[in-house]
């Protein structure tokens, strides 16, 4: 049990250091050291199990998550953490009876877990709201905050320092002042706040699932750069444009979803880039992530940041402004743009990502779903999804799909990788992640992606830049981090 013991320190190091994906590597190592199957080893067995069902619950790996705690389960059934990294993953997953069920459980090993009693609650209050959601929606027709709050009637105090938004729209003053504003820690006034989402959600209701970008127009020295997660990082974001150019008709960009959570500025990245895409609506292109999501939300700060920094009524107007974010984009006719990944059946076409209803939180399975969720794998064909939603597909399901589709290149985010970026597939599919040194411990470059007319990418990683002193995660849920 030496190398065992070992190990597990080791990733108990790294877990401690927030370095989730060695912390994952080492307690694998000590898993593989274990002796034969005993009465003896079964206790330190589980522990081993629910500690890297930890780390890759901290890297949404949720379907992970599910399978090593089952195996804590069934190793020692008496083991309360077991139950509670499986109900920590179903209730992201929205499988909340089943995380109500095991939160039950681990209250019945540990009476005096206040975390499990909160979380337990939770999940009640959750399952209650959905059942309270069902009986209205199948009573009356749905009604959007969007469009029937009255903002013209709600007053700006003359106290207030910050940018105005003009009663006909977004200016490029505007979005300079704001820019500026929010750098320097200040709100929007939460009527603008209000403003802005009402625009946003009548821009969006008119765009396709999958959005045509022709560069046709665009000038010989104009470039397009595609972005992926930003994730609440402003700052960050805010020096992507100081080294690649803030946004113009020339100077055009395309983010790539995953806007918001875990960052603690998520606010201020959403609203600069609606602003953007307002102001720029045919040279700024957004799409929507899985963080663009109600129970994400709930879980990884973006709701908390917005009823702390805002109200719940503006929580309500970004859901229904989320619910209408295209699904993709495609580039010049070349390159295909989304958030997770491709298929679970062959002979997927942009005509069927057309069909699909988004205006909807995405189901666990489906085309929204998978495009959403799903993650790349280097060996051919299809496998389950470490996070527990989509799937796992090789370079052959990626070639399958381009030649369906008459494209060349797809380009995709939701995975940190090292350099900011990782060209895998046969160069056919790539992968951009935009927030360096993530959550302000994985040490990653972030990355974008320049075009010019003649579609040949260049890729450009940087490292962080230093933010205000509010950490990743601050206005995250107490369902977070309590696995």
């Amino acid at each position: 049990m030496e190398t065992v013991e070992r190990e597990k320190a080791t990733g108990n190091r790294f877990f401690k250091e927030g370095q989730f994906q060695p912390a994952v590597v080492h307690y694998s190592l000590a898993i593989d050291a274990l002796p034969p199957p005993s009465p003896e080893t079964a206790a330190a067995a589980a522990i081993l199990y629910s500690n890297r069902a930890f780390a890759n619950l901290k890297m949404e790996n949720f379907g992970l998550v599910l399978s090593d705690a089952e195996k804590a389960i069934e190793l020692n059934p008496g083991y309360a953490k077991g139950y509670y990294r499986r109900a920590s993953a179903n209730y992201v997953l929205e499988h909340f009876k089943k995380a109500r069920d095991d939160y039950a459980k681990v209250i019945q090993l540990n009476p005096k877990d206040k975390g499990a009693r909160l979380k337990l609650k939770t999940c009640k209050q959750t399952l209650r709201h959905i059942a309270f959601s069902q009986a209205i929606s199948s009573e009356h027709e749905r009604v959007y905050k969007c469009v029937t709050t009255e903002t013209s009637r709600m007053a700006v105090e003359e106290t207030y320092e910050g940018p105005h938004l003009p009663k006909e729209g977004v200016t490029l003053e505007f979005v300079d002042e704001l820019r500026s504003h929010f750098e320097n820690q200040k709100n929007l006034h939460r009527t603008y706040c209000l403003r802005l989402l009402q625009s946003m959600f009548q821009y969006l209701k008119t765009q396709p699932n999958i959005v045509e970008v022709s560069l046709d127009d665009l000038e010989d020295d104009g470039k397009f750069t595609v972005c992926g997660d930003v994730h609440g990082q402003y700052y960050d974001l805010l020096n992507i444009f100081k080294l690649n150019g803030l946004p113009s008709p020339s100077n055009r960009y395309l983010f790539n979803g995953d806007y918001v959570d875990r960052g603690s500025f998520s606010c201020e990245v959403v609203l600069l880039l609606f602003a953007y895409k307002l102001l720029y609506p045919t040279s700024f292109f957004l799409c929507r992530g899985n963080h663009e999501t109600t129970n994400m939300n709930k879980v990884y700060g973006f709701e908390g940041e917005v009823k702390a920094k805002y109200s719940e009524l503006a929580m309500e107007m970004f859901t229904e402004v989320f619910n209408y974010l295209p699904l993709g984009h495609v580039i010049g006719k070349k390159v295909i743009v989304v958030h997770g990944g491709l298929f679970s059946q062959d002979g997927v076409t942009i005509a069927d990502l057309q069909k699909v209803d988004r205006n909807q939180q995405p189901p666990l399975s489906g085309l929204m779903s998978e495009v959403m969720w799903s993650d790349p794998q280097p060996l051919p064909g299809r496998g389950p999804s470490k996070r527990g939603v989509g799937l796992a597909f090789g370079p052959d399901v990626t070639a399958s799909f381009l030649a369906t589709n008459d494209l060349e290149m797809i380009i995709r985010s939701h995975e940190v990788k090292e350099e900011g970026y990782l060209v895998e597939h046969n160069g056919k599919l790539v992968t951009v992640f935009s927030a360096p040194n993530y959550c302000d411990q994985v040490g990653n470059k972030g990355a974008f992606i320049n075009f010019k007319k003649d579609m040949v990418p260049s890729y450009v990683s940087f490292t962080h830049v230093p933010h205000p002193p509010v950490p990743p995660m601050a206005y995250a849920s107490p369902m977070y981090g309590m696995g």
